[in-house]
């Protein structure tokens, strides 16, 4: 069982965002209200091709970077088979030299169905992933780049490095025993996705500790989070979307105040040393409603 105590949480990047609607003031204000209220991070997403609005993932926390001072950006997560892992790195280390540190990645394969229009073709889309991965870290650590893979050939340098050394902190996203095993293998930490159930998690969590012990690596220090679609009160006001998005919205935490505050503490015990909340809409009034009613209660 986690203990609350040493739970850190997180909030969702306000990302949804139509047409020439973006405003400035009430994102900064946002941010700075999260850093202000102690927030662990803030985490957006990645979905370039999607008939919902959504700014892209390194620009919008490149500018909640800007905004605040202490507050962690993270990303959960890239497709990074989608982009060249050189071009990536060189932004991500970009992005925390600007932050002075502050970058958190996270990395998934995504939809297989998704890849083609990108030109990336499914065969061996798993060893692209993990070697992508691999280059990323080379280009972040090593002086002098020498890398001879199957979809990457590199001898170059690359500067300057991540502000954060060797690099910033690595999460694997997925669901299934071999993306917890490829975390367990390439990452810092596993993020369990928002599309799962607190008890589909928790038995991740389980395999995950398997995973661990087998590979010999120190559960402390391994990251465990869990992406929780969360609504106070407002009772509907994300089932709908949900359903679309999963079939069910059985993957998310609604109600009161203290069915909130039960939901997340069963993702907690379920093994979730970061919460990452996510109300998909109403950040702001959600934002202040778990900060007052529904956090220190997990205290």
């Amino acid at each position: 069982m986690t203990d609350s105590t040493n739970t850190r949480f997180a909030m969702s990047l306000p990302q949804q965002v139509p047409d020439g609607a973006f405003d400035p003031d009430a994102f900064r204000a946002y941010v700075r209200r999260v850093e202000d209220l102690g927030f662990h991070s803030v985490w957006t997403r990645e979905g370039t091709l999607s008939p919902i609005p959504a700014l892209g993932p390194v620009e919008i926390m490149t500018y909640a970077a800007a905004c605040t001072q202490r507050l962690r950006i993270g990303c959960a997560v890239f497709v990074s088979v989608l982009r060249n892992p050189l071009h990536l790195a060189k932004s991500l280390s970009t992005l925390d030299q600007l932050s002075r540190g502050r970058l958190e990645v996270g990395f998934g394969l995504g939809a297989r169905e998704g890849l083609a229009p990108f030109g990336v073709p499914a065969e061996g889309v798993v060893s692209r992933f993990t070697e992508g991965i691999e280059l990323m870290k080379a280009c972040w650590r090593d002086p002098k780049i020498t890398f001879d893979g199957r979809f990457y050939q590199v001898e170059a340098t690359m500067e300057p490095k991540t502000f954060q050394k060797p690099h910033p902190p690595i999460w694997i996203g997925g669901h299934k025993p071999a993306a917890i095993a490829r975390a367990v293998r390439y990452g810092d930490g596993f993020i369990g996705a928002g599309g799962a159930t607190t008890a589909a998690f928790a038995e991740q969590v389980r395999t995950l500790r398997e995973e661990l012990e087998q590979a010999g690596r120190d559960p402390a220090s391994f990251g465990v989070a869990k992406r929780v679609y969360v609504s106070v009160g407002a009772q509907g006001r994300i089932e709908e979307q949900l359903r679309r998005m999963y079939g069910s919205a059985d993957v998310a935490v609604t109600g009161s105040p203290e069915e909130c505050v039960n939901g997340l503490r069963e993702v907690i015990e379920a093994g979730a040393g970061l919460v990452l909340l996510d109300p998909m809409a109403d950040e702001p009034e959600q934002l202040e409603l778990l900060a007052a009613e529904v956090l220190p209660e997990l205290f």
